[in-house]
């Protein structure tokens, strides 16, 4: 497909067929047009840029710097992750009561859909991961996947993983570095490289955190809005409680105290009585009932 670009002529832009660009410029005195392969490189011709660079596609390219608020493909998409832990600061440790969140914004045309979610004890890391992860599972589950799609971040942990081709390298070392040692976010790695199979249109931006690209600072507030809705966690939350509906066992000697003894005979009952029986008659105080 080419994008014919008319810079001057009856009207000027960008046309998808040579007939339609041809009226604009056929008869028209100083006409100027070009043809070019992507859409970029025409709008690019529009502005007055003599740059020829190609714009990154496919996920091992290396990404763009974003313009602000300037993307070009059919679905732009917006992702971001954050933490708010004590791991962000050196010689920190992430606690399990540590917050953090996942955030993508998705514009198709004048369309925008956005989805958050948080989680505990989780890295910032691990947050940029599922943001995009969550956004490509949502394009594909909207059948968008075919779609020229740009993706804008600002982690370069992400972009450096998935265009220099470190995904490639795990996935041959048996998703280990190559040194051996352990990765980190393994199975979200896994799934991300799995999914980017079924996107082949994609183009990466990197852009500055928090600065001035409208949709990453959309993001970031979103996920920040996540992360003040989620209840603080405290460590009696991690205990294993008793069931309520299930009795507790009463202590052996609590059933010992409202025990009541009954008195047993003792042996020699028969006896006893006998024996006083005998010293109350030699005292004449007992006579025996006798008949003869």
């Amino acid at each position: 497909m080419k994008y014919y670009a008319v810079q001057k002529g009856r009207k000027t832009g960008i046309f998808t067929t040579w007939d339609d660009a041809e009226k604009q410029v056929k008869g028209y005195s100083g006409a100027k047009y070009k043809s070019f392969k992507t859409e970029l490189e025409a709008r690019d011709y529009l502005k007055g840029s003599t740059s020829s660079a190609k714009p990154t596609k496919g996920h091992r390219k290396k990404s763009k710097r974003s313009a602000p608020n300037e993307h070009l493909g059919e679905t732009v998409v917006y992702t971001d992750g954050g933490s708010r832990n004590h791991g962000n600061v050196l010689g920190g440790h992430v606690k399990a009561s540590d917050k953090a969140a996942w955030a993508f914004l998705i514009k198709v045309g004048k369309q925008k859909y956005s989805k958050s979610g948080g989680e505990f004890g989780a890295t910032n890391n691990r947050m940029e991961i599922m943001a995009l992860l969550e956004a490509l599972k949502y394009l594909k589950s909207k059948d968008m996947q075919n779609n020229q799609i740009d993706v804008v971040m600002d982690s370069k942990y992400v972009l450096d993983a998935i265009q220099m081709g470190w995904l490639a390298s795990w996935r041959r070392h048996g998703w280990t570095k190559s040194n051996g040692s352990e990765l980190q976010n393994k199975q979200l790695w896994q799934r991300i490289d799995a999914i980017l199979t079924d996107f082949p249109n994609i183009k990466y931006y990197w852009t500055k955190g928090h600065a001035y690209d409208e949709g990453n600072i959309f993001v970031d507030h979103l996920l920040n809005k996540t992360m003040d809705k989620m209840p603080k966690k405290s460590p009696q939350q991690h205990k294993t409680h008793q069931p309520v509906n299930k009795p507790a066992n009463k202590p052996r000697h609590a059933e010992a105290h409202h025990q009541i003894d009954k008195p047993k005979p003792g042996p020699q009952t028969e006896t006893s009585v006998r024996d006083i029986e005998n010293s109350l008659r030699r005292l004449g105080l007992f006579d025996d009932d006798n008949d003869d």
